[in-house]
């Protein structure tokens, strides 16, 4: 097993990151934070949302393999029921790490999928936030991340 912080760091030195679950109404959608936040950070952020050509005033992508000159890493802000769907496309296209986002209840964490993605290789960081850690965290993100830990909504090692 690898702890939380070196998987989040090692998942956030990469620099094409897609980000699902990106709402073209942002209000309250965990997603478009973690996507503003990137982009904010210099990251090379693509939105994917099947529903939208547009998210935040940019172009979204209805996949990940719709991504031109593809991805990375993969935050999935979901449902937890589009978790696997999600992680077996990137592991097709050869994208071995995945965040799924959680902070109060299941967030987008499917325990299915975490299993299948592990099995098959891949880095699954199931809960938190990429926001918690490096220089994606701001004060609240910590704080935040501190509690969730001790609720075990962040795991300590994935």
């Amino acid at each position: 097993m690898t702890s939380i912080k070196d998987a989040a760091d090692h998942f956030l030195a990469h620099h094409r990151i897609a980000v699902t679950g990106v709402s073209s109404h942002p209000e309250g959608h965990g997603s478009n934070a973690v996507y503003q936040r990137l982009k904010e950070k210099g990251y090379e952020a693509f939105a994917i949302n099947p529903n939208s050509p547009t998210v935040e005033g940019d172009t979204a992508y209805p996949t990940l393999s719709a991504v031109p000159g593809g991805v990375e890493a993969v935050v999935i802000g979901t449902r937890p029921a589009h978790a696997l769907g999600t992680v077996k496309e990137a592991a097709e296209l050869g994208i071995s790490e995945v965040w799924m986002h959680r902070a109060f209840g299941s967030g987008s964490v499917d325990k299915d999928a975490v299993t299948w993605g592990r099995e098959h290789g891949m880095t699954v960081i199931d809960g938190g936030c990429p926001l918690m850690f490096g220089d994606t965290a701001d004060g609240a993100h910590q704080t935040m991340c501190r509690m969730l830990t001790w609720t075990r909504k962040v795991p300590k090692e994935v």
